[in-house]
């Protein structure tokens, strides 16, 4: 039953005008006539060539396996120490390099927090990013300060290989008012803490300032491969949805760091449409006026200086 449902579906995938048997016998390195014999069903494919089947033809297993109510899902790596951090981002890359890192490439991301792409670099922001990670994930060694805290270089590595695949493919983001928030927290409270100094504080806001305006100066009507949309409606919750023209994959945030991963098809056109539904309503800031574009941009301006005027006296005279 499921080796016809896989034959059809491969049978879908490649059209009318390619043999079949041909396909299967270079997608799984055997000859002809044991293609042949698998087709006819005389011979059953293993798991292994089911697997490699579907992979191959970018199939959802979830299909095949389980039926329509039911997803078959993968998950990132947990992070349980400080190397985990780095097997963490270095397997991230992996689910992503299936997608080609180019322009026909689509990424669209749903920003409840400033995506993580832009905040995995070698830059201060970045360093504080990672200290605040492995802080909440209450990893060993991390009762220190943020000022004698040093990334360590695997993690960084593995980092360049994510933000260059961000920057090599064509990417939708949805902001609102709120993208910004949680790292100001997260800097006002470690500030509060102790464990930040004033200095490092508004050096932070000011990297922030930075990291905004860049993105403000590629928020242009030239800029097809970066586009920006504004919607003050919609909850946003950390979704990322990549799609090509083969395949489609959808990361779905369950803890802090961590992913489940899916490219069942139905689900991933479900959320493809999704997105651009709420594209649709949204305000697409590289072609919106002067004015609508400079209030956004203004107000997260303005946010990021209100916490850093606060660092400007003692945390407990606040």
């Amino acid at each position: 039953m499921y080796q016809e449902i896989l034959i059809d579906t491969i049978r879908k995938k490649i059209g009318e005008h390619k043999s079949i048997i041909e396909e299967v016998a270079g997608a799984l390195d055997i000859s002809y006539d044991a293609a042949h014999r698998r087709i006819s069903m005389k011979s059953k494919f293993s798991m292994e060539e089911g697997v490699q089947l579907a992979n191959y033809y970018g199939i959802s297993m979830d299909t095949l396996f389980q039926g329509s109510d039911s997803v078959l899902v993968k998950k990132t790596k947990d992070v349980r120490s400080f190397d985990g951090l780095s097997q963490y981002l270095e397997s991230s890359f992996t689910y992503l390099n299936v997608h080609a890192a180019d322009g026909e490439t689509s990424l669209y991301y749903s920003a409840k927090d400033i995506p993580l792409f832009y905040t995995v670099n070698t830059d201060l922001v970045s360093k504080f990013k990672l200290y605040v990670w492995l802080y909440l994930l209450n990893l060993e060694d991390m009762d220190i300060s943020f000022d004698v805290f040093c990334t360590k270089a695997p993690i960084i590595d593995h980092s360049h290989k994510l933000t260059s695949f961000y920057a090599s493919v064509q990417t939708n983001e949805i902001w609102n008012d709120t993208t910004i928030n949680s790292t100001l927290q997260q800097i006002i409270y470690f500030f509060h803490s102790g464990l930040l100094s004033a200095e490092h504080g508004r050096t932070l806001c000011d990297g922030l300032k930075e990291l905004v305006f860049g993105l403000e100066q590629k928020c242009t009507d030239k800029n097809d491969q970066y586009r920006l949309y504004y919607h003050d409606l919609l909850i946003l919750n950390n979704n990322v949805l990549i799609s090509d023209q083969q395949k489609k994959s959808l990361f779905v945030p369950y803890t802090m760091l961590g992913y489940y991963i899916t490219h069942d098809e139905n689900t991933c056109k479900t959320v493809y449409d999704f997105f651009q539904y709420q594209m649709k309503n949204s305000k697409l800031l590289n072609t919106a006026g002067i004015k609508d574009k400079k209030i956004f941009f203004n107000r997260v301006y303005q946010k990021i200086d209100f916490y850093k005027n606060q660092m400007t006296v003692f945390p407990d005279m606040l």
